[in-house]
C-alpha cells in the first residue's frame, strides 16, 4: 500500500477536484459601467441625505476623488491637486490606476531626485566613526602642541627629569675634571 492513504491521490480525505475545462465567466463591459453609475447614484443621495458610509469615509481619507474613478471617466482638471497633474504626467500600467495605495515609503515619480540635484546644505553628515576619529585625531594634535609648549604635566615632569639628568652629567664631568688634575699631579710629583 502506497504511503499516505489510500489510492495514489495523495493524503486528502475525498477524491481531488480538477477545475479545468470548465467555463469562466468575465465580467462584460456594459455590466461593469452600470455597477458604476448605480454606486455613484447611491453615494450621490447619501450625500444628499448627510449619510456617509464606512466605505466612503475610509476612500476620503486615502485618496482625493479622482484617483477613485472608473477607467473610462476622466478626471476633472484641477490645478489645485499636485497628485492629478503628476497623473496626467505618467501614462498608468495595467490596472495602477484603479488601486489606491496609501504607503509613505513608496517613492513617487516627483520626488525622486538626481544625486547633483540633492541639497545637502553644504556639509556631508559623517559617521558617528568618522566624527569620533577625527576628534581623536584633533585632540592629539592640541596634545601635542601643548606638549612642545611644556605646559602638559608630562612636559614639565620630563623637563624636570632632563634638569636633574643634566646637573647629575655636569656634576659627574666635574669630578672626572677634578679626577683627572689629580691624577696628573699625582704623575708630575712623582717624577
Amino acid at each position: 500500500m502506497p504511503r499516505g492513504g489510500r489510492g495514489g491521490r495523495g493524503g486528502g480525505y475525498g477524491p481531488k477536484k480538477n477545475y479545468k475545462g470548465q467555463r469562466r465567466h468575465f465580467t462584460d463591459a456594459e455590466e461593469l459601467k452600470q455597477q458604476q453609475e448605480r454606486d455613484k447614484k447611491q453615494q450621490d443621495w447619501r450625500r444628499q441625505q448627510g449619510i456617509e458610509s464606512d466605505e466612503e469615509e475610509e476612500e476620503g481619507n486615502q485618496a482625493t476623488p479622482q484617483s477613485r474613478g472608473a477607467p473610462g471617466d476622466l478626471p476633472p482638471s484641477d490645478s489645485d491637486s499636485e497628485e492629478d497633474s503628476d497623473d496626467e504626467d505618467r501614462k498608468a500600467k495595467g490596472v495602477e490606476h484603479l488601486i489606491d495605495i496609501q504607503n509613505p515609503n513608496r517613492a513617487g515619480g516627483r520626488q525622486l531626485k538626481k544625486v547633483t540635484e540633492l541639497d545637502t546644505g553644504g556639509k556631508t553628515q559623517l559617521t558617528r566613526r568618522e566624527r569620533e576619529e577625527i576628534e581623536k585625531q584633533q585632540a592629539k594634535a592640541r596634545y601635542q602642541q601643548l606638549h612642545m609648549e611644556g605646559k602638559t604635566d608630562e612636559a614639565r615632569a620630563d623637563l624636570a627629569r632632563l634638569a636633574i639628568i643634566r646637573k647629575q652629567r655636569e656634576e659627574a664631568a666635574k669630578k672626572r675634571e677634578e679626577e683627572r688634575k689629580a691624577a696628573e699631579e699625582a704623575k708630575g710629583s712623582k717624577s
